[in-house]
Formats: C-alpha cells, structure tokens, sequence
C-alpha cells in the first residue's frame, strides 16, 4: 500500500481527497501541528507531527511516503485582509513549502511525486481570450502571493522529483468554501449579484478536483503547471440567476450588490471578488482528463440534490 502525505489535510479539499486515496487503495499520512487532537476516521489515514515555524516535521512520515499532496495554506476567504492577515496567508504557504523541500532534501525518502495546491489568483484580470498556464502573475497581493508559493515549492524538481502545481478556481461543494456561502441569500429569495455581476468565474466541482489531484500524482505524464478549472466559466450574474432558478423557482429577486458596498464590507478583498477570471483548461483536457461536472448545469444538479 503506498502512503501519501497531505499538507493542510484537513481542509475543504484535504477532507475529501483523502476518503477518495483511501478508497483507492492509497495510506493516507495528514501533517499537523498537534496530530493528538484528531481522531482517524479509517485505519488508512493516520496524522504525524509538523511545524513549519519551527521548521520541524515527522521523519518516519517522510521515509515512509511515495507521494506527497501539498495543500496548506492560511484560508484566503476567512478574514478582512488586514496587513497581518496577509503575512499569514503568504508566509503559510512559503514556510511550509520551504519545509517541504528542506524535508527533502535532508531526510531519506522514496517520494517520487509532489502535487501542489495554487490559485487561479495567479492570473491577471480578463480582458478577452483566456488566460493560460504561461501567463504572467498579477501584480497584486493574490498574484505575489502564488508567484511566491510556486516559487518556494519549484525546488523539488532539482531533487529529482516530479512536481504538479493545479492552480484551482472556485470550489463548489456544499462541505464549505464559497458554495454554502452563495446559497444562503438564495434560500431567502434573494440572488446577490456582485457588482454589474458581468465578471467571469471559473469554477471547479469539488469531485472534478479531487480526481484531477489523484491523477496528477500517479500519471507520469503530468508534470508542470495545470489550471484546475471547469471547461465553461459563467459570469457572476448567470451564476447567480441559475442558482436563483435552481433553489427557488421563479420565487426570487436578482439583487445588485454594488462595488462601493463590496469594498466597504470586504476592503481590499473585493477587488478579488470582483475580477474577472476566465481561466483555460485545455491543457489538462489535452492529457486526457475528463470532468464529471463540466457545466455549471451539472454540478448544481448534483449539489443541490444531495
């Protein structure tokens, strides 16, 4: 049974990726700073020790991996990004990169792959065309902050090992991140649409997700930086009036929420949640990677049933 470690494991993404390793056969090793405090749900996952301010992480876990999933990170949605905040969210994602390599580079180790976790926040605002994996970073705090979680993580390639970077969109699942958040309006007949709502999302069904991080560890194939995102972004506003449609019928009211309210609840944050992001996903399409869910049709139907 090959084991994987997983960063930020217990995550959103972490959560359910590893039932999925499990049910593939895979032993599931999640890093945490205090392991004692969780309870495995499976034999086959199991939590070892590690601290990226001090630098220190479980040796056996490393002897002992194949693969490791790299998806820690302070969460960028959580809090008003205050200059603290975005210390935490940038040095998370470099301290524990670094850590990574460091562990690497001095433990003894079979791990042949490494798949990590970055943002389609890399990519500038839209203007026409899609933007694609060999597009510059954004000059702002969600660009520099992936630039510098790709950069510190690049490393691992000069060791020999395969590195996979996904730089996903919006993940939508009914277990957290921004899904739960845009049907709670909707429920009260209320469809938010942000700004003009003309800005473009690129999304990604939480499923599709996984599979894609599944086969980016153990297809040789995959190496490099691929866009984890759906075949067909919508715009906010459609986004919004299919859920709307979806939830409530025809018992429910679209509801411009302007750019100066956004800023004045959000702060620097709504300039994020106001870009455009129409994001490319034929180079995964061209390794042969399939989605489940690759309209926004399709993932609501299988959401908004379960």
């Amino acid at each position: 049974m090959s084991s994987v470690i997983i960063t930020g494991g217990t995550g959103l993404v972490g959560k359910a990726l590893s039932k999925r390793l499990v049910l593939q056969g895979f032993s599931v090793i999640i890093l945490s700073r205090d392991p004692a405090a969780h309870r495995s749900l499976s034999p086959s996952i199991t939590y070892a020790a590690w601290n990226i301010n001090d630098q220190s992480i479980n040796e056996e876990a490393v002897n002992n991996a194949k693969y490791i999933i790299h998806l820690a990170g302070a969460g960028v949605a959580d809090k008003r990004w205050t200059e603290k905040r975005k210390r935490e969210i940038r040095d998370s994602r470099i301290k524990s990169s670094q850590l990574l390599v460091k562990a690497l580079t001095q433990i003894p180790n079979q791990v042949e792959a490494v798949v990590s976790a970055s943002a389609i926040g890399w990519y500038r605002e839209s203007s026409g065309g899609q933007a694609v994996e060999t597009d510059p970073p954004d000059s702002g705090f969600l660009g520099e902050t992936c630039r510098l979680w790709e950069e510190h993580i690049q490393p691992v390639t000069a060791l020999g090992k395969r590195l996979v970077i996904l730089r996903s969109g919006i993940v939508l699942s009914n277990d957290g991140g921004a899904f739960p958040e845009f049907k709670k309006p909707v429920k009260l007949g209320i469809a938010a649409i942000l700004g003009n709502g003309k800005q473009i999302i690129s999304w990604i069904h939480l499923d599709d997700l996984c599979r894609i991080y599944l086969e980016a560890m153990i297809n040789l194939k995959w190496t490099g930086i691929y866009n984890a995102v759906a075949p067909q972004p919508v715009t906010n506003k459609t986004f919004m009036i299919e859920l709307g449609k979806r939830i409530k019928g025809n018992f429910y009211i679209p509801f411009p929420v302007s750019g100066f309210l956004l800023h004045s609840l959000l702060g620097e944050k709504s300039i994020e949640v106001l870009k455009s992001s129409n994001v490319s996903c034929d180079k995964i399409k061209k390794q042969g990677f399939q989605f489940i869910y690759p309209t926004l049709g399709s993932a609501f139907s299988d959401l908004l049933r379960r």
